[in-house]
């Protein structure tokens, strides 16, 4: 939400971050896609002003940046070269946590562990993550690691919120097999949980030109969305707190996650999510929300994050003609 995403001003961007962490918040989590390298030269100037050594700062790798088709993706040559641009563009020297932030099926798992672990011995970076992996190829990775020596993925950073629960099914309980840490992405639903959603009003999204699919109102999967939100915001109501507080203490609640990432584009919107770690949801209240949407739900694929090649082109799942 910094830069030409959300928040222009890089002055007051600036100032959110260092709110952010005057109220105890230690990990930045940006990627270099966002923006195309804005939020990461943003970040950046709010560090040059801190003492570093004390937050954890995380970026990410994948998403296209430019024309030319190999900067994008997971391939050691494009990893070795952007893992330096994003130090250019973060005025460091090294990350805490460099993240895959999508899988890459045009790239073997064991070339970008291979490459990943190369910059760790070099100290370019700590430890490195993956962002809304499959379940299974969480296991991949973790067993390639194995048999290759490497160093392994010590995080996932998945999709999550009271309307999006998928990963509770597989993806969780695989993380907490292995002790990989978990940093849900969306806590509040890609905007849907924030208060401004719900029967009567605006129902507008600043996300809504980049991802139409998860806000299009004429799509039953969405107006299903919108009735669990109303019944969401109607048991906060009743609980005596936000919705915004609701939909992250919900997440902070799942043993496997480790610590949610809040977007806020505006100073109020940090100062109305601050407070919410301390909040503890009680039973009653979490049957209830399970009862609104249950387990291991996510409304449309929409939501997900990430819809892998089988789900996406439909040649994979079928026969080839006969000939």
């Amino acid at each position: 939400m910094f830069g030409a995403w959300g928040e222009p001003d890089h002055d007051e961007s600036v100032r959110i971050i260092q709110r952010a962490l005057d109220a105890g918040i230690n990990f930045i989590d940006t990627a270099d896609v966002y923006s195309q390298g804005e939020s990461e030269e943003i970040v950046g100037k709010a560090l040059a002003q801190v003492d570093r050594s004390q937050e954890v700062l995380a970026t990410k790798f994948h998403g296209s940046m430019g024309a030319d088709p190999n900067r994008s993706g997971n391939s050691r040559r494009w990893i070795v070269q952007e893992v330096d641009n994003s130090l250019r563009r973060l005025g460091t020297d090294y990350l805490d946590l460099y993240q895959v932030h999508r899988p890459d099926p045009t790239t073997d798992i064991e070339e970008t562990l291979s490459a990943l672990t190369d910059l760790v011995r070099a100290g370019k970076i700590r430890y490195f993550g993956h962002s809304t992996f499959p379940a299974h190829q969480i296991v991949e990775a973790q067993w390639a690691a194995q048999r290759r020596g490497t160093e392994r993925f010590v995080s996932e950073q998945p999709p999550y919120s009271m309307l999006v629960r998928g990963i509770e099914a597989a993806v969780l309980p695989v993380c907490q097999s292995y002790g990989i840490g978990v940093i849900p992405w969306s806590p509040l639903g890609g905007g849907w949980l924030s208060g401004r959603f719900g029967s009567g009003k605006d129902n507008s999204s600043r996300r809504a030109e980049r991802l139409p699919g998860r806000y299009d109102l004429s799509k039953p999967a969405n107006q299903r969305k919108m009735e669990a939100v109303d019944r969401l915001q109607a048991l906060a109501d009743e609980a005596g707190m936000s919705l915004i507080h609701l939909a992250l203490a919900f997440v902070l609640e799942h043993p496997a996650v480790s610590s949610a990432i809040i977007g806020p584009r505006t100073m109020d919107h940090l100062e109305g999510q601050l407070g919410a770690a301390e909040i503890r949801l009680d039973r009653d209240l979490l049957d209830r929300i399970d009862e609104i949407v249950p387990p291991g739900t996510d409304f449309s694929l929409d939501d997900a994050g990430y819809v892998p090649p089988a789900l996406a082109r439909p040649e994979l799942r079928r026969r080839p003609p006969a000939r």
